[in-house]
């Protein structure tokens, strides 16, 4: 059997004697079951303090690369910016990578540059197009983990997925408007950035999914490939009201909040409920205005802690049994701002 520790050490951590351990590790007779628990508990304490005298005073860079209008990557990188400071034990520097818009050409040149540069660890939210899955492939060759955050990749790509299970948050919205919209029989527009975001998808599938499986079933019209812009929203929502005379509820999936509703008033046209995702600056100020009626959100601080963890155990500094809690789904309304 190889060890990092000696019999002594392991036997003044268990306040046993060197023969008790010697026997317990070697799975020989006449050890009770309690001895052989004390030694695997010594074992363990010893494993975790060895990893936090490695990681004294090092340094974590890791690299936060999103793709998402300013208003949801600026919240996003507040919130990591108020929680890596206090990540033990190590310290956590970030390098931000942040655009509303890239070509997919772009962004595999960028995901290459970093991996050629080195980094422990990348948190990604972009489109999961093939040219994309396949760099990140080449990533994971190099040893680099990635975080997938709000929106996934193929799994064998990532180390793991922080943000809201989104099929139930499509469910959750779902289940919500069904009980709130007042207009019997009214559409309800669902907008989505881009469906090439598996995150935004997964929403829509699983509101769809819940309006198909519980009553009342609302009638429901898709649009997408706005990329949350508000120009390219305006339009899209714009054409989708001259074409459908009885939307009367929105689901936003994608953002773009404020053009949504620009769209509504220049077609002389109200929403009876609009449900959102995220509290950004926007979505807060429209929620204090009561122009949505609720918006599901997460702590983007709790992701910012969920993330880091997920690093420090690929990296073997904190125990791999270490628990990252799921991330909640929460419902803001007017009346919580």
């Amino acid at each position: 059997m190889t060890r990092r520790f000696g019999i002594k050490e392991i036997a003044f951590q268990a306040g046993l004697s060197p023969a008790t351990v010697d026997r317990a590790l070697h799975g020989r007779d006449h050890v009770r079951s309690l001895t052989r628990e004390r030694v695997a508990a010594a074992l363990a304490e010893l494993e975790s303090q060895h990893a936090a005298s490695l990681a004294q005073g090092r340094r974590f860079t890791i690299d936060i690369f999103i793709q998402s209008p300013d208003r949801f990557s600026t919240a996003v990188r507040a919130a990591f910016e108020a929680e890596l400071p206090l990540v033990r034990p190590v310290a956590f520097r970030a390098r931000f990578h942040l655009a509303e818009v890239m070509e997919e050409r772009e962004i595999v040149a960028r995901l290459t540059a970093i991996a050629r540069r080195g980094s422990h660890g990348i948190v990604l939210k972009v489109p999961a197009t093939p040219a994309i899955e396949a760099c990140l492939a080449a990533i994971k060759a190099r040893g680099i983990p990635v975080v997938t955050y709000v929106t996934d990749i193929a799994t064998p790509l990532r180390l793991a997925y922080v943000g809201m299970e989104n099929r139930r948050a499509g469910a959750t919205a779902a289940y919500l408007l069904q009980r709130m919209q007042r207009q019997e029989g009214a559409r309800v527009l669902v907008t989505l950035s881009s469906q090439m975001f598996r995150g935004e998808d997964e929403r829509r599938i699983g509101f769809l999914d819940h309006l198909a499986r519980h009553g009342p079933v609302l009638p429901t019209l898709t649009v997408s490939e706005g990329l949350g812009v508000d120009r390219t929203t305006r339009q899209l929502v714009l054409e989708a009201l001259r074409r459908h005379p009885d939307i009367g509820s929105v689901y936003s999936i994608g953002g773009g909040n404020r053009a949504i509703l620009d769209a509504f008033a220049e077609a002389g046209r109200g929403i009876d409920v609009f449900v959102a995702h995220d509290l950004d600056r926007t979505n807060r100020q429209l929620l204090a205005e009561g122009k949505l009626t609720l918006v599901l959100h997460h702590d983007f601080r709790q992701d910012a802690r969920q993330v880091s963890l997920h690093f420090l155990r690929f990296h073997r500094l904190v125990p791999p049994d270490a628990a990252v809690n799921p991330t909640d789904i929460l419902i803001a309304c007017p009346t919580d701002l």
